[in-house]
């Protein structure tokens, strides 16, 4: 989202609980003009723990309960950085990282939830906790499996009684039941009973266990977790080759060691949500503590919150009265049975049976779909009398950020024509990946540049990418990567926040260069429109660097990365990528290709690196310098995740009709053959009775290639079976 207002004020929302997701929604509504809205999160969804007992007993899907926070953040212009908060200095005004440099601040809010790790011998060896989702999705699917394959016995033990263990256990229960599986399901509770709910949900909560064979330990004092019991002071061992921490939630360690007010971990708050002595900071949901009104750890509180966070926030930033939260009294509570089955209770009123599972049902998916039912992008259309032309440019799709906003190879081609012939020192100009010039001791010299329109909010991914996809030009001709100047383009923004951005940019593009051999040694900075971020990139070989034109007849080509990121990016521009994968398709292409490269170019005949023309340009470019056709094999050529199904939807990036014009491929059709890459992988031609070695080589270092096509004598054809 561009916004004509200068950036001035930092907001940055910690975590992506059901508040935050919430305030994000209201922000893509309303965004206030002049605050630029950061969100650090560890990945790029959030789970929605009420739909948690449904997943594991099998009624969900995995996606169905994960908040897309990449389309919440893509809707409310926000940039996204996947890492983990492990500090806030409230005097510099910056939260610390785990992985990247802190991030500074005007306005922060923290939800981060809590945690059900229990503080118990051999818990962090044979226990998981049911939070955060991830990490217990995943040992239970693993653990199902086991228990099906008949490998593990189908022993469980859930160590809290409360509303979210007693639910786990009977979900459990009735999976393993529903898969022909007699389980032994425990839950242990330290108190005399189970708790949170009245005697009458009580009731049917503790026949409802009864009823799939689920044994309740009351007054249980775990000691000790093994790899197949919970040992309990006075009480016979349960046996549990699968164990899971439900007692209550935790406070997340890091926040015990700051100096946030505090009590347990928990961060005190008071009724406007704000933490207490500090007008630059908020809390919400389970994270926060409101000691004149303590409440109990449940999601409905954070969605009440929401409005009067999302309120207070844009008047701390601007200027106004703050508003309070009162909290109810008393919330609905609906719980799962393990079946489709579940108890309501609210005001001492409880039911129970099929139709309450059907209300938690519809209740649990419309929260979802208030989080994923997200304006369209707007496309402002100009009016009034316009030069011929204008209308259908501006009826077309938004241009795309990355490569896929580069000039076409055939209009490029064509002005490039117009450059003279190199002079004596420059071996090869214009058409390979990098210019080579000669050095007065027989060496030799890579220059290239390149630079790229944002396709993300994030200055530092952005960086981390752009870095990666110049130095592709070096990596492809096996040069050594010597110096990087930056060219950088800033949106409107005040002097503190460009000096806060400047800062990101340089740390991460002085850490790729570093790693690669190189150094960052200056450059050149403007603000403008939008953010674009470019370097121009030297290196150096003492032999002559590897071009386009060496490939041979019967050369295998190798690609040592997917292709598909301009499809993943265009989606998520028009809202309709999974966030995973454009989080796993980020990952990859913020990746150097330094350990690819050494294993390439000591085989290799030919290389380049794939970008903005797209697999089918880039062969063709090499087919024709080398007077070769090339026959590609589309099992065999690696895509994205989610690319597939989105170019089979109709989506693409807008220069990939260019890319199918200058590039034409006989035989089968795929249109993800042009779709321009962002830093893409390196396409190399090296024998083909060496292919097998070199994949192999590859892999040896936690690379990958794909032999995906091989060469024969021809005319520059490029054929796809």
């Amino acid at each position: 989202m561009l916004t004509l207002a200068p950036y001035t004020r930092d907001l940055v929302l910690i975590g992506g609980g059901h508040a935050h997701a919430l305030v994000l929604k209201a922000w893509g509504m309303d965004p206030l003009p002049g605050a630029r809205l950061t969100v650090i999160n560890p990945g790029p969804t959030a789970p929605y723990t009420g739909m948690l007992p449904g997943y594991v007993a099998g009624h969900y899907r995995r996606n169905e309960l994960e908040i897309d926070l990449v389309r919440l953040c893509r809707h409310a212009g926000a940039r996204l950085i996947f890492d983990k908060a492990v500090d806030i200095d409230q005097v510099r005004h910056e939260v610390t990282l785990e992985t990247r440099g802190p991030v500074a601040y005007d306005l922060a809010s923290i939800d981060v939830g809590i945690t059900a790790r229990l503080d118990l011998p051999g818990f962090s060896e044979y226990g998981i906790g049911a939070k955060p989702l991830n990490l217990y999705a995943k040992r239970w699917k693993n653990f199902l499996e086991q228990v099906l394959q008949g490998q593990a016995a189908a022993d469980i033990a859930v160590i809290g009684g409360g509303v979210a263990g007693c639910e786990l256990a009977m979900a459990m229960a009735f999976a393993l039941q529903s898969a022909g599986v007699s389980p032994r399901v425990t839950v242990i509770e330290s108190g005399p009973t189970i708790s949170v709910v009245g005697d009458k949900a009580k009731r049917l909560i503790l026949t409802a266990m009864s009823d799939l064979g689920v044994v309740v330990k009351t007054s249980a004092k775990t000691v000790k977790i093994t790899s197949n019991q919970v040992l309990l002071d006075g009480q016979e061992p349960v046996a549990a080759v699968f164990c899971v921490g439900a007692a209550g939630g935790s406070a997340h360690k890091w926040i015990s060691q700051t100096n946030l007010p505090q009590l347990n971990g928990f961060i005190k708050i008071g009724s406007d949500l704000g933490v207490l002595g500090d007008e630059a900071l908020f809390a919400v949901g389970d994270c926060a503590l409101m000691e004149v009104e303590p409440l109990p750890k449940a999601g409905v509180f954070a969605v009440r919150a929401a409005p009067i966070l999302h309120h207070n926030i844009r008047m701390a930033l601007s200027g106004g009265r703050r508003k309070t939260w009162r909290p109810q009294k008393d919330y609905l509570k609906l719980i799962s049975l393990g079946g489709q089955s579940a108890v309501a209770e609210k005001f001492g009123f409880t039911l129970a049976g099929a139709s309450m599972w059907h209300w938690k049902d519809w209740v649990d998916k419309a929260f979802m779909n208030r989080l994923s039912d997200l304006p369209k992008m707007e496309v402002l259309i100009e009016t009034g009398k316009l030069a011929t032309g204008v209308a259908e440019i501006l009826a077309t799709k938004p241009l795309c950020g990355g490569c896929g906003a580069k000039v076409g190879r055939g209009v490029l081609s064509a002005a490039l024509k117009t450059i003279a012939q190199p002079s004596d020192d420059v071996v090869t100009g214009v058409g390979d990946d990098a210019a080579v010039l000669c050095q007065p001791n027989g060496d030799f010299q890579v220059i290239s540049t390149d630079h790229l329109r944002g396709f993300i909010a994030d200055p530092g991914l952005m960086t981390r990418i752009a870095a990666v996809h110049a130095l592709g030009d070096v990596w492809a001709m096996g040069a050594q990567p010597q110096v990087g100047l930056a060219s950088i383009i800033l949106p409107q923004m005040s002097a503190d926040l460009q000096r806060r951005t400047l800062l990101e940019i340089t740390k991460v593009a002085t850490e790729v260069l570093n790693a690669a051999g190189a150094q960052l040694v200056g450059g050149h900075t403007t603000m403008g429109a939008e953010l674009t971020i470019g370097f121009t990139v030297t290196g150096t070989k003492n032999s002559m660097p590897l071009t386009i034109a060496g490939a041979k007849h019967g050369d295998a080509l190798i690609l040592t990365r997917p292709i598909g990121s301009g499809v993943i990016l265009a989606a998520d521009m028009l809202g309709q990528a999974e966030g995973h994968n454009v989080a796993a398709t980020l990952a990859i292409m913020g990746q150097p290709q330094d350990r690819e490269a050494v294993v390439l170019s000591t085989v290799a005949h030919a290389m380049t690196d794939v970008t903005g023309f797209g697999l089918a340009g880039h062969v063709h470019a090499m087919c024709q310098a080398s007077g070769l056709d090339a026959h590609l094999f589309q099992d065999a050529i690696p895509t994205y995740p989610g690319a597939r199904a989105l170019s089979d939807a109709g989506v693409s990036s807008t220069l990939m009709p260019e890319n199918y014009t200058d590039a034409p491929v006989n035989g089968l059709h795929d249109a993800l053959l042009y779709d321009p890459q962002t830093a893409g992988g390196l396409l190399a031609s090296v024998p083909k009775i060496q292919s097998a070695a070199v994949i192999e080589a590859l892999g040896a270092l936690g690379c990958s290639g794909h032999v995906i096509g091989r060469l024969s004598k021809g005319t520059g054809r490029v054929c796809l079976s």
